[in-house]
């Protein structure tokens, strides 16, 4: 099991995994894909959160487009959620709009790869992210050093092969985990 804190910037890309004992709503039972980590702070996505409305009822774009109905957007975290990330198991649109995370996991910020995402039936290989998670400077340390997250090296298959509802368990098995194996506490928060 790695836990432990990682202390410089190449420690990104890597995913965070919640501890059972997380009593921050925005984070409990989260998988998270940490895109960066350097001494200014971290960014990454929460990974296995779905919302429940169809992205039609939410997204209101200022150039009139039909969004497919079955496409559901994913929450990536409390910060900045009037904005939209594309994370993606291959290349979509001009290569120039995203950036390899690590092989197998690209993300986007176009607005028009977006826009083009929305209006065609989902697929799992491809999501439309509301949001981030952010960490200020030592914020994060401060939170593995405290033990409320887990760590693993990034997967694109537990991220786009395992569904979301099964994702945060599957993760803590492939650490050697499980929910029921840890004391519960006050929480980290």
């Amino acid at each position: 099991m790695n836990s432990e804190t990682p202390d410089t910037p190449s420690a990104a890309p890597l995913m965070l995994v919640s501890m059972p004992q997380m009593n921050d709503p925005n984070f409990a039972k989260t998988v998270v894909l940490l895109c960066d980590y350097t001494s200014d702070g971290a960014f990454g996505l929460v990974v296995n959160r779905q919302m429940t409305e169809p992205a039609w009822s939410l997204v209101k774009p200022e150039t009139p487009v039909h969004v497919d109905p079955t496409v559901h957007l994913w929450i990536g975290g409390p910060v900045d959620q009037q904005r939209t990330w594309v994370l993606m198991s291959e290349p979509q649109g001009p290569e120039e709009d995203q950036r390899e995370i690590c092989p197998g996991v690209l993300l986007s910020a176009s607005q028009s790869l977006t826009l083009q995402l929305l209006q065609a039936p989902p697929t799992s290989k491809v999501r439309v992210i509301a949001g981030y998670a952010g960490w200020g400077a030592g914020q994060l340390e401060k939170e593995l050093t405290e033990s409320g997250w887990l760590t693993l090296p990034v997967d694109p298959q537990l991220i786009f092969g395992v569904p979301s509802d099964q994702m945060w368990e599957t993760a803590l098995s492939r650490i050697g985990a499980a929910p029921s194996s840890f004391q519960q506490s006050s929480g980290v928060h």
